[in-house]
This record gives C-alpha cells, sequence and structure tokens, in this order.
C-alpha cells in the first residue's frame, strides 16, 4: 500500500464524525416523555417490534477492562481533550465516541451530531439496561444495533501496523456483543465486526462469531477504498459461501459508494451541508444495490442475504427500473453474466429499511415487496425518529392488514438476522 493511503487510512476513524457536530449550537426540542413512553399501541398488540437500525455507544471501558496482559495500556481508551471525549489508541486520535442527540433528560438535540461527552448524552446509548428500558418506552422489542465511533473502522486499525493489535481489538468489540446479546436477553443484537484485511484472520473470526451467535455482519460497501480486493476478487468468495450457509446476512450501513460532501455547495453553513448529505447517503444506496446486481455474484451466491441499513425505501422503485432500463439499453450485449432480472434480484437477495418516511410505507410498499421491507429508528442518532415512534408506525401502516404489519415490524427482520422469536 502506498505511503499517502496509509495516511489517509490512519485519519479513517478520525474523520468518521465531523468535528463541526459537537461545537456549541443546535436548538434543543423538549420533549414530553411521558406521553411518548406509553409502550406499544393497541393497534400492534401481538408484533415484536424490531428497530432494525440503532447504534451503540462503545464503552468507555470496552476495551480496556477486556485487554490480555500484553496488550494492556495498548487497545483503545477514551481520553477527554478540550471538553471532547475521544477514542486513543497509543498516540493515535481515533475520534469521538459518534453519535447521540438524545439528551440525559430526554430531551433532542437538533442541528447537531452528538453533546461533546458520554454524561451529557442518555445512557442508554451504552447502558444495556437503561437501553432495555428505553425501548420498552418506545414500544420496541428487539434492535439491531450498530458501531457508534470508528474506533473499529477497518483503515485505522490497518493503519496501526500492528496485525495482533488490531485483531485484537476487532475481537473484543465481537465479545462485548455476544455479552450485550446474553445480558438483553436476546433482545440487542450486534452486527459483527471482522479484520478485512486479512483473508486467514477474517474467516476464523467469522466462524467465530458465528458459534457465538451473532446474527451478521457489517462491510464497507467499496473494500477497494481501503487498499483491499473488490467484491469481484475471489478474496471473498469463501467468506460470501459461509454467509451463505449460515444464513448471516451481510449489512452495508448507509451507503459509503460516494462521497456526499463533495456534492454540496461551498458556503453552506454546517448545517445546511448536513441535511444534503443525510439524505444523500440514503440515496446513495442505490449504487450499492446496483453494483451488487450488476456483478454476477448474486447469482454464484443465490442464498446471500443483504440488508441495506440506514437507507430509506422510496427510491427503490426508480433505483430498480432504471437498472431494468439499463439491463436492455447498457447490458444488452453482456446478458449472459447474469441469469436474473433486477426486481427478481432486488426481491431475492435484499432489505431496506424506513424511518422518517410517510410516502414509501403508506403508498409504495406493494410496488417494492412487502417480504422486503424493515423498520428502523436510528436511534440515538441525528435524524433519529424520536420521539413519536409508536405514533409514525400506526400513521403509515395502520391501513395495512395485521399481517402485513407484523411482516414489516417482525417477521422480515427475524428471517433476516435468524432471530429467536
Amino acid at each position: 500500500m502506498a505511503e499517502n493511503s496509509t495516511a489517509e487510512l490512519a485519519t479513517d476513524a478520525k474523520k468518521y464524525w465531523s468535528d463541526e457536530g459537537w461545537k456549541a449550537g443546535g436548538v434543543l426540542r423538549e420533549v414530553d416523555y411521558a406521553s411518548q413512553s406509553g409502550g406499544l399501541h393497541p393497534l400492534l398488540k401481538g408484533v415484536k417490534i424490531v428497530d432494525c437500525d440503532t447504534h451503540v455507544t462503545e464503552a468507555p471501558d470496552m476495551f480496556t477492562k477486556r485487554a490480555p496482559a500484553k496488550f494492556k495500556g495498548k487497545v483503545p481508551e477514551v481520553r477527554r481533550v478540550d471538553g471532547v471525549d475521544r477514542w486513543f489508541v497509543g498516540d493515535r486520535n481515533f475520534g469521538s465516541l459518534g453519535g447521540n442527540v438524545i439528551r440525559a433528560d430526554n430531551n433532542k438535540l437538533l442541528g447537531r451530531l452528538a453533546f461533546p461527552t458520554i454524561d451529557e448524552g442518555h445512557i442508554g446509548a451504552w447502558d444495556t439496561k437503561a437501553r432495555l428500558q428505553s425501548m420498552d418506552d418506545m414500544g420496541v422489542y428487539a434492535q439491531i444495533c450498530f458501531q457508534n465511533s470508528g474506533v473499529t473502522q477497518a483503515g485505522s486499525l490497518m493503519a496501526l501496523g500492528d496485525n495482533e493489535l488490531a485483531v485484537t481489538i476487532i475481537k473484543i468489540y465481537n465479545d462485548t456483543a455476544a455479552e450485550r446479546q446474553q445480558e438483553s436477553g436476546q433482545r440487542l443484537f450486534t452486527m459483527a465486526h471482522l479484520p478485512l484485511w486479512n483473508q486467514a484472520e477474517m474467516m476464523a473470526e467469522a466462524k467465530r462469531c458465528i458459534d457465538m451467535g451473532l446474527k451478521g455482519f457489517v462491510l464497507p460497501d467499496t473494500p477497494e477504498r481501503l487498499g483491499m480486493p473488490s467484491f469481484m476478487d475471489e478474496y471473498w468468495t469463501p467468506f460470501l459461501h459461509l454467509c451463505e450457509e449460515s444464513g448471516s446476512p451481510l449489512n452495508f450501513h448507509l451507503n459509503a459508494a460516494i462521497d456526499p460532501n463533495t456534492l454540496t455547495w461551498k458556503g453552506f453553513e454546517f448545517e445546511q451541508t448536513l441535511s444534503v448529505v443525510a439524505t444523500m447517503y440514503s440515496i446513495g444506496n442505490a449504487a450499492t444495490l446496483g453494483n451488487w446486481i450488476v456483478s454476477g455474484r448474486l447469482d454464484r451466491h443465490p442464498k446471500l442475504k443483504i440488508g441495506l441499513i440506514e437507507s430509506g425505501m422510496g427510491w427503490v422503485p426508480f433505483a430498480v427500473e432504471a437498472l431494468e432500463h439499463q439491463f436492455d439499453e447498457m447490458l444488452a450485449g453482456k446478458k449472459s453474466l447474469l441469469k436474473r432480472r433486477p426486481w427478481q434480484y432486488f426481491r431475492d437477495h435484499f432489505f431496506v429499511t424506513f424511518w422518517f418516511e410517510t410516502v414509501g410505507p403508506k403508498l409504495l410498499l406493494e410496488a417494492i415487496g412487502e417480504d422486503n421491507v424493515l423498520f428502523e429508528t436510528d436511534f440515538p442518532h441525528p435524524t433519529s425518529l424520536y420521539p413519536g415512534v409508536q405514533e409514525h408506525i400506526v400513521k403509515v401502516l395502520g391501513a395495512y392488514t395485521p399481517e402485513t404489519r407484523k411482516k414489516v415490524l417482525q417477521s422480515n427482520a427475524a428471517r433476516l438476522y435468524n432471530l429467536p422469536f
């Protein structure tokens, strides 16, 4: 790997959350929590709602209390620098603790990414008991959880130049995920991370995670940007076969195939840029969807399941119709490469999520496919569906049959993630 590429990788985690998002400002929305903590709406009786995109903040002692003796003092630790909590690995700044706009008193910060310190944010961001109480209040039975900080970002771990330490950090993260899953009574399911840069280590850790009962893996959608082979490369074939055989889904959490920051106008304030960037990240999932559909990989792995998480759903009909058109216009001479049409690939392999949308879940569910749609809140991130979770679900799904509501809110997620209910 070129020296300048290594330098870029080293800052991967540090840039994971913009420093601008921690600065003073924003608008505090006061939440009448008593009116928002009534649990499951009567219309949804009998449904175990699965929230398919949430984030768990890595607790400050996650790595230090689990580190093997040889890595004491070397694993990630939290230091407060200039009033902001940050992860450090040795003298390397691995960035902030991640997004949390729900304050400790249940009010919500708008126009920013998080509070500067872990103490100011909601304890449910990292404490399992408090998290379960918040879920009960929101009427959510289970959550699929993703990382919050960039401390396990593959690029930054690769740049450490110490493979054993990097792999150890990944293993501690996954061990903690398994502990959390058990402690929660099988209600919090954290997606596993892998040492993607080393095929043997990746396969060994993937098998270990499956044996521990973890329910899926989160991956970068363009690994070549980290100096690793593209998903077109045979490097990935054993892993993809393992995921097929075990029923473990791949999760592409928000899209990274494009950099929306390059699409915004110069001269914008932070809030203006963030509004456009957040929107384009979701729509950018169309690139991930398209890449997999035209790759030929899905014919080689016909049982592979893929979650496009924090994706939204309203863009799906246009994206798949566009691919249908391009199959005829651009792939006319390559039809032998692919055995199915885009809509078939989508319905056979992909799941998308909605949270704030009204048009998508209310009007497009049948067109997209009620077997391919999941619900999420993105708690406790910016743009999260909080407060008003139950109210919104009833608004957008209330006219559907109980069977369809249960499918979208529970059964699809249980099928994708092999949940024990």
